[in-house]
């Protein structure tokens, strides 16, 4: 069972910078899509970003320009760079990671994110 760990979130004031990692277990490059979704209080999950196991990137529009999505594929690790932090953008953070093997879709716990001064 693939398990997906998150660290990194916590409270910072706007304009500020926060980095999110995740980790997952299994056999190095395992994930062809690995990526970041977010969800607000009264509002549905929604995507932040993605990177292939090639290295390519996706963004949602909010967060285009200040949002770095990486990857290490020898580790299996995605991470979050969040620069310019906005009171919106407060979420839970959920790390996703799609197995290369049969394509099933894994999901992190969640950290919080929040931004408030």
């Amino acid at each position: 069972q693939v398990q997906l760990g998150e660290s990194g979130g916590g409270l910072v004031q706007p304009g500020g910078s926060l980095r999110l990692s995740c980790a997952a277990s299994g056999s190095p490059y395992s994930f062809a899509i690995m990526g970041w979704y977010r969800q607000a209080p009264g509002k549905e999950r929604e995507l932040v970003g993605t990177v292939t196991i090639g290295g390519s990137t996706h963004y949602a529009d909010s967060v285009k320009g200040r949002f770095t999505i990486s990857r290490d594929n020898a580790k299996n690790t995605v991470y979050l760079q969040m620069n310019s932090l906005k009171p919106e953008d407060t979420a839970v953070y959920y790390c996703n990671a799609v197995q290369r093997s049969s394509y099933s879709n894994y999901w992190g716990q969640g950290t919080q994110v929040t931004v408030s001064s």
